[in-house]
């Protein structure tokens, strides 16, 4: 798929919206990519895990045991993920504040583990679910994610392929050039403002 095939996908479903947005890291930004909009359709969302599967490095497509993928965000991309690698898919959760795996999930020691993540713009949740991989006995080998928004900054410690990478300005609230705050802030994510 070609970028602009990929933003018809958030286009066609309503999901790629203008305006003043809280992410999930707590930064604002103009537009906002909304994943579960695109995920909603099994059939768009099948169409951009097989393309974000092929473009995997080989090796790591080959390698990979099991994806886990951080909850919410990222639980429909990594089954749809799982399917197209032909692998299990698991997600972690935060019942008490911190990444685990739940529901009779376990890895088995050295499980060589692809991480999935819908959007990466500071890389704190994908961090985050690396790190309850590792304490589960999985080795993260690899991430991946539907949308790369950290202007090409984030480093995960793992290798990290993006099916589109979106540069568009991120703002401190203390920050925010005036076009942007004379616009109600909204909080479209599932996770609460850092």
């Amino acid at each position: 798929m070609t970028d602009d095939e990929i933003l018809d996908e958030f286009r066609g479903a309503d999901a790629l919206l203008e305006g003043h947005f809280i992410l999930s890291s707590g930064l604002r930004s103009p537009r906002y990519l909304q994943c579960a909009r695109v995920l909603m359709d099994p059939r768009r969302a099948s169409r951009l895990a097989e393309a974000l599967a092929v473009k995997l490095p080989t090796d790591l497509r080959d390698k990979t045991d099991v994806g886990v993928s951080p909850a919410m965000g990222g639980v429909i991309i990594g089954h749809e993920m799982g399917r197209a690698l032909g692998t299990p898919a698991l997600f972690v959760e935060r019942p008490q504040g911190v990444f685990e795996l739940r529901r009779g999930f376990a890895l088995a020691a050295g499980a060589r583990v692809l991480m999935v993540e819908d959007v990466v713009t500071t890389g704190l949740s994908s961090r985050e679910a690396i790190a309850a991989i590792g304490r589960a006995g999985g080795e993260v080998i690899g991430a991946a994610a539907l949308v790369d928004r950290s202007n090409g900054s984030v480093d995960l410690g793992v290798p990290f392929t993006a099916l589109i990478r979106i540069d568009v300005p991120t703002y401190e609230e203390s920050a925010l050039p005036p076009e942007l705050a004379a616009i109600p802030a909204i909080k479209p994510g599932s996770r609460a403002a850092a």
